[in-house]
């Protein structure tokens, strides 16, 4: 007996597996059935005002760059909320943490990718707030020059000010800074100290890009570079910048067969 298809998210979007877990829900591999392809679908099931707020937000957050993963768009429907963006099939960087510290020139290039999309993301007037290895994914490389994409803007804080601290905790134990902590406004400065964090776990043994790293985790914000400064002196530091790339795997695999060309779904959502 053939097996019963659910029905689309939202009347677009077929849920195939789950590929990891986002700042506000959970972020699947769809099948977008208007633009007959895969897509990174996250999902907010069961929200409040305040939630789906913070989920409008995050769709709206659109940032063109080369090193950031910004949102195409979004829907809801009923109890539903997806926010679409480009499926990246390489894992994050805290899967390549999982056998230790990275080599220098490979960790070095990953850093400079991470403070292009900080320059980016500042320069919109965004803070990203949940800098870390999880939210730094990679593309499928293989053998080749890594190429990273800073994700999870569900924490990100606008010019406009708005804050979501009461639905949640904003950023992650251990990335964050101490004025961040202390419950200062989002600040720059903030995503400058989780990427210095990020930076000494990259890293493996004394490096010369410590006392970069050392400035970007500086207690007091005032005295941590900007992204564009600590990216100018990242490049002007005599380290390797090539050399044998740890390897960057296709994680997800081939994709499921997709519907045939020019189905439309019906309005519905998973059950």
């Amino acid at each position: 007996m053939a097996r019963t298809r659910p029905p689309p998210i939202v009347g677009r979007y077929l849920l195939a597996d789950r590929v990891g877990l986002g700042g506000t829900g959970a972020v699947w591999r769809a099948w977008d059935l208007r633009e007959e392809r895969y897509v990174a679908a996250k999902l907010l099931r069961r929200y409040d005002e305040a939630l789906l707020l913070r989920f409008v937000r995050e769709q709206a957050l659109r940032i063109r760059h080369p090193h950031v993963l910004a949102p195409r768009g979004w829907a809801a429907e009923d109890e539903v909320a997806v926010i679409v963006s480009e499926l990246v099939r390489g894992g994050s960087v805290r899967g390549l943490l999982g056998a230790g510290p990275l080599p220098e020139g490979f960790a070095v290039v990953l850093l400079d990718q991470a403070l292009q999309a900080l320059v980016a993301v500042h320069a919109a007037e965004v803070v990203h707030g949940d800098v870390k290895p999880a939210n730094l994914l990679l593309e499928p490389t293989g053998a080749g020059r890594p190429h990273l994409r800073l994700a999870d803007f569900g924490v990100a804080s606008a010019a406009d000010g708005v804050v979501f601290r009461s639905i949640g905790p904003v950023g992650t134990v251990g990335y964050l800074a101490p004025d961040q902590e202390r419950g200062a406004p989002p600040d720059p400065a903030q995503d400058v100290y989780a990427l210095g964090v990020t930076g000494r776990r990259l890293l493996r043994g004394p490096a010369a890009v410590t006392t970069l790293l050392d400035s970007m985790t500086r207690p007091e914000a005032r005295l941590r570079p900007t992204a564009q400064v600590a990216l100018e002196r990242l490049r002007s530091l005599p380290v390797r910048r090539g050399g044998d790339w740890p390897v960057v795997p296709d994680r997800l695999g081939p994709d499921p067969p997709g519907p045939p060309a020019g189905t439309r779904g019906r309005l519905g959502w998973l059950r």
